[in-house]
Parts: C-alpha cells; structure tokens; sequence
C-alpha cells in the first residue's frame, strides 16, 4: 500500500500567560514536528525561537492578568512559520545588552536565527502577534558509490 503525507494544517493552542507554559509550548511544537515527514529539520531552532517568542509574550506584555497566550504553526511551503498572539499593546524590538546584563538577548536570538520575523497588529485591532519563519537545517549528505 502507498503512503501518502499531507501536510500538516495549523496548529492553534491557547495558554496561560505565564513562565510555567513556556515548556508546554515547546512540547506541543515538538509533537506537531513529530508528524511532519521532516519535523526534526526545524525542531531545534524553532523550539528555541518559540521559547524565547513566548517567554518575551509573557514577561513584556502589558495584557490583563488572567490572559492567555496564543500559539500558532503551520508551515508555508519548506519555511515553518511560528506566530505568538497576545493582548498586550507592547511592540518588541531588539536591544544590545551588555555582558553583564542577565536578561534581554532573546530578540537578538531570534533575529539571528530566524529566516525573517516580524510584529503585527492582531485582526481586530487587539493585541499584536510575533512571527518567525523557520528555515529546514541541511538534511544528511547522500552517500553515493
């Protein structure tokens, strides 16, 4: 019998603003990869911009106490787009820390690492989202004889 891979729709979850979800957010990306034929080529960036897009949503958001969080995946040709939804009004933007300094690098990462992200305002006009595009790593070199 053949098998055949759909790809994979978007993945929407709602979470609780707080540092404790950071870790399911990353489990429940890990488990989408999981299902995709070639899931582990963006697993490990995509699970530390994800971490580091939600954990800003939570500690910089000025959104209401009680708010939750929204995640999204999907992917959009070979790129896997991760988005984090919020409330807040807050925009992020990219600072230089200095060495010293304990917090505030997660943004540099994420412009590092991404293929290309953004902020956006949310449908609506509350809140604003944070997107990143993941690119595949390289897979294994073929070996030929």
């Amino acid at each position: 019998m053949l098998k055949t891979h759909r790809r994979p729709r978007m993945f929407v979850a709602r979470l609780d603003s707080r540092t404790e979800s950071t870790p399911l957010a990353r489990y429940l990306l890990r488990a989408y990869l999981s299902g995709m034929p070639s899931g582990e080529r963006y697993s490990d960036t995509a699970e530390l911009l994800l971490g580091e897009l939600f954990a800003n949503a939570v500690q910089h958001s000025d959104c209401p106490d009680g708010d939750h969080i929204e995640i999204r995946f999907t992917l959009t040709g070979s790129r896997l787009r991760l988005e984090v939804h919020d409330a807040g009004t807050n925009h992020p933007n990219v600072r230089t820390s200095s060495p010293s300094d304990e917090h505030g690098r997660g943004l540099l990462l994420v412009n590092e690492l991404a293929e290309r992200w953004g902020c956006e305002s949310r449908p609506g006009g509350i809140g604003k989202f944070v997107w990143a595009l993941v690119a595949p790593a390289p897979g294994p070199a073929l070996i030929t004889a």
